[in-house]
């Protein structure tokens, strides 16, 4: 029934075009198929001749009136103009009338050559694949009973900055205090290359770290600049989420924060905030302009499509100031729960609620906890990636600064108020000495 009332709309509109078409033409020459009718002449007497001749321009196409002669030509024109118009219509309707065609002229388009003019993304990937590291640390205490090797605890990546085997990653993908002496450092580098990574320079304020392995002639990324960089420029992240190394995603520069707009009142940097995926294991990764240059560090991930990182300026000062000083992992030692957090604010509660519908409407400021370590003090305690921490034994928590202060108090657990969704826990951890 659809399609002939299809048929019955599509003859109704080019019915008047096909009469204007074959009308005209036909009431143009009536006068001439007229004329060839006419009685012949039958001598060649002057008279007779000059008689016929008079017969015949009566009913000749001369005497036709001028408005006439234009009335055929204005209609084709007409008809021209409305095809002209309702050009797309008609090829739409004629492409549902007859599919087959519109596959064959599909089929038949000619593609090649669009891969390499618009490849862009792929060609910075595989310019700085080369010097993107795996990195993963491991408890050389406890042996895994499959592999007979140091049971891995984290990983996360780095990108090579010296050929003699430099590499910056950020200060939490290689810095365990839990594990003090009894940490190693696996490096990886994406053709299969391993290395004994030791942890050179380290910055945990600004969460920047350097890390030496014994090698020469390696690929090296090059460093680019960070405050040139526009709200909107797209941007590559590379790193081994879920330790896949080398993964690629690509997204754009959102904006400059600074890191009080993150609750972060101790790090005076202003994050690069972009919408490329980074995911656990990214952390210390490269963040990639379109020249093929880092221009930050892949540092956290907030919400999907909300990440954040260290701008490689800020890095360059790092490295500078660091040159020729030496890390000594066991001088400060604190007290260890085992998780990442940050402060989230008000704004923050809001997209979250607006995301995850289930969390709870008491929650208005916190910290959220954004990693835990497997086996810390955290997960023994019930901590879980995703938690918002709102009380700190007793106190309302308004920034992470609480949570350290809380730690820097000897031989006291916290006692803490976590949300998880709707639910209200009550968690007591007993951090590390």
């Amino acid at each position: 029934m659809n399609t002939f009332k299809k048929i019955i709309t599509f003859d109704s509109q080019i019915r008047p075009i096909c009469f204007a078409l074959i009308a005209g033409p036909l009431r143009n020459n009536k006068h001439w198929f007229h004329s060839r009718n006419q009685t012949k002449l039958q001598n060649i007497k002057l008279e007779r001749f000059q008689n016929s001749k008079q017969e015949h321009s009566t009913g000749s196409y001369s005497h036709v009136p001028i408005i006439q002669r234009f009335i055929p030509g204005v209609l084709v024109l007409a008809a021209s103009a409305y095809i002209a118009k309702n050009y797309g219509y008609y090829k739409e309707k004629l492409q549902e009338f007859f599919p087959f065609v519109v596959v064959a002229t599909k089929l038949g388009k000619n593609l090649a050559g669009q891969r390499e003019k618009y490849n862009f993304i792929a060609e910075v990937a595989d310019l700085a694949a080369p010097a993107v590291v795996y990195i993963e640390i491991r408890d050389t205490k406890r042996i895994d009973y499959y592999t007979g090797q140091p049971t891995p605890i984290s990983n996360g990546s780095g990108f090579i900055i010296d050929q003699s085997g430099l590499i910056l990653t950020n200060a939490h993908v290689v810095i365990d205090n839990n594990l003090k002496n009894n940490m190693s450092i696996l490096v990886k580098l994406v053709d299969g290359r391993t290395f004994e990574g030791v942890v050179e320079n380290a910055d945990t304020q600004s969460d920047l770290a350097t890390v030496r392995v014994k090698g020469s002639h390696l690929p090296v990324l090059k460093l680019g600049g960070s405050t040139s960089l526009k709200p909107g420029e797209w941007v590559v992240a590379l790193g081994s989420p879920l330790a896949l190394s080398n993964t690629v995603t690509c997204g754009i520069i959102s904006a400059h924060r600074k890191s009080e707009e993150l609750g972060l009142f101790k790090k005076k940097i202003v994050y690069l905030q972009t919408d490329a995926s980074i995911n656990q294991g990214n952390s210390g990764g490269p963040l990639l302009n379109l020249d093929g240059e880092a221009v930050g560090i892949n540092s956290m991930k907030i919400l999907p499509g909300i990440s954040f990182a260290i701008p490689i300026d800020h890095a360059k000062a790092f490295l500078s100031t660091s040159s020729g000083q030496k890390y000594a992992q066991n001088v400060r030692r604190t007290r260890y729960i085992g998780i990442t957090m940050m402060t989230v604010t008000e704004p923050m509660i809001a997209e979250l609620r607006k995301r995850q519908c289930s969390l709870s409407v008491k929650v208005r400021e916190g910290v959220l906890v954004w990693k835990v370590i497997t086996e810390s003090p955290g997960e023994r305690g019930g901590l879980h990636p995703g938690d918002i921490i709102t009380h700190v034994n007793g106190v309302e928590v308004k920034s992470s600064v609480q949570i350290y202060e809380a730690l820097a108090e000897k031989g006291k657990p916290l006692d803490l108020v976590v949300y998880r969704g709707q639910k209200e826990l009550k968690i007591l951890v007993k951090p590390d000495e």
